[in-house]
């Protein structure tokens, strides 16, 4: 059997920051493993703070791990790279931000933010190859006429298009793996559509693998094929993603669930269960129990002390959570 394109490992982050003079080492993403498999797409959910964006900046290597091992087709590029990511890694994972507008230079062209990555991994060599190269792409991603888009400015496209073009820059080097960092977050709603649509027929048309981060379960839904609940730098939850939304275990997912309102649900008023936290997400000692444990409608006694290991309730579902616990 062959390796999935990313399998990720006891992945960790410890940040120190500076609290009253003193350093205090604070977990961000604490022993976090999963696959992508090409032709796959991974939704990454849970609320602000909860270690989304860090973990796709660990993958991208954007920032270093304080433990774990990436493996991409099974190599451990932790290992075979220590020092920074090669042009090679680059090639095989990109990054879409959040952001279009601030992740793209606006005194440049269309053509030059799409240009560079082609000729910094030779994928065109300079003149016309490169110019033609350009129009596939900005076609690619639907910007036609694509010598008009060439042409312009960040500042000259919507919010769509820009995001389009993140899009083509990533793909100009052919990778086998995206991590979208809530790409669709600062769209019209009209429009985000356009763009998971877009990824997807990517996605089908390349074999490219996806890790979606998003707080959105209607766009986790609608793209990803298994989903993943992280809370306080822990994956708390994982299954299909109709399975997962539709039966949620976890009583995070659960409530996260919850709070999606249904057109097909008549109004109620609201229930006595809601987020409300005593202290941040991811707070120092979050580790001695259950970092949901001062949160959950369902808390035990062993939640305050004990750590639930992450395991399996059903075929492709796991949770992590002293419900499902047994002995």
């Amino acid at each position: 059997m062959s390796a999935p394109l990313l399998a990720v490992r006891g992945l960790g982050k410890t940040f120190v920051i500076k609290d009253g003079g003193r350093r205090v080492a604070v977990p961000a993403v604490r022993d976090v493993s999963f696959d992508v498999n090409a032709g796959e797409a991974v939704a990454l959910v849970g609320e602000s703070g909860s270690g989304k964006t860090t973990t796709a900046r660990l993958i991208a290597r954007l920032e270093t791990p304080t433990t774990g091992a990436i493996r991409v087709h099974g190599e451990d590029v932790l290992q075979t790279e220590p020092r920074r990511p090669s042009l090679g890694f680059r090639s095989r994972v990109q990054m879409i931000f959040q952001d279009p507008f601030a992740s793209l230079n606006p005194f440049h062209t269309i053509a030059y933010h799409l240009a560079r990555p082609l000729l910094r991994h030779r994928k065109a060599r300079s003149g016309p190859d490169v110019a033609a190269a350009v129009r596939r792409l900005l076609e690619t991603v639907g910007l036609t006429p694509a010598d008009d888009f060439a042409r312009k400015r960040p500042h000259q496209a919507s919010g769509g298009q820009r995001q389009r073009v993140a899009v083509a820059r990533a793909l100009a080097v052919d990778p086998q793996l995206i991590l979208a960092d809530e790409p669709t977050s600062m769209l019209d709603v009209s429009i985000r559509i356009d763009l998971l649509n877009l990824m997807r027929d990517l996605k089908t048309q390349r074999g490219l693998g996806y890790l979606l981060i998003t707080h959105d379960l209607g766009a986790a839904r609608y793209f990803a094929d298994r989903i993943l609940v992280m809370y306080a730098g822990l994956i708390v939850e994982s299954a299909a993603s109709d399975v997962l939304l539709d039966a949620p275990l976890h009583p995070y997912t659960q409530l996260l669930v919850a709070a999606v309102p249904s057109p097909q649900a008549p109004l109620r008023p609201a229930g006595p269960i809601a987020l409300t936290a005593s202290r941040p997400i991811g707070a120092a000692g979050a580790s001695t129990g259950c970092p949901f444990a001062d949160r959950c409608p369902q808390v035990m006694d062993r939640c305050l002390t004990e750590l639930p290991p992450f395991r399996t309730v059903a075929s492709g579902h796991d949770v992590r959570c002293h419900l499902y616990v047994t002995g």
